[in-house]
């Protein structure tokens, strides 16, 4: 579920962080669900409790998850950060299209490139 990059400059709670925020807003985590307890995810990964806790901090503190004293940590309802993230998606496409045509990079360069990426899945 969570694989650490120790080639990557990134602090490990950031790297989990991430991880974890691209299961929930591709569905690969549903609202409700239970996460693993830290204890359990810090010995499966084979790293200290309290760079999961923070990991699990900064989710809830985003909105992802939440959690229930005594009972653990689980998915928030995520269709309105699945909505943000959608609208950032945009707005940062918008800023790189603009990019490509200061750059010259032709509409129909563009559209093809997007047709490429759609055909692959």
């Amino acid at each position: 579920m969570i694989i650490i990059d120790y080639k990557d400059r990134r602090p490990i709670y950031e790297q989990v962080e991430e991880r974890f925020q691209d299961l929930i807003l591709k569905g690969g985590l549903k609202p409700q669900e239970q996460l693993p307890s830290v204890r359990n995810l810090a010995i499966e990964l084979s790293i200290n409790p309290n760079t999961i806790q923070r990991a699990y901090m900064e989710l809830e503190r985003k909105g992802f998850i939440y959690t229930v004293k005594g009972r653990g940590s689980f998915i928030s309802d995520t269709e309105h950060l699945l909505d943000v993230k959608k609208n950032e998606i945009i707005e940062d496409l918008h800023l790189f299209l603009k990019e490509a045509k200061d750059l010259g990079i032709g509409k129909e360069q563009i559209i093809s490139e997007i047709e490429e990426v759609y055909k692959e899945g």
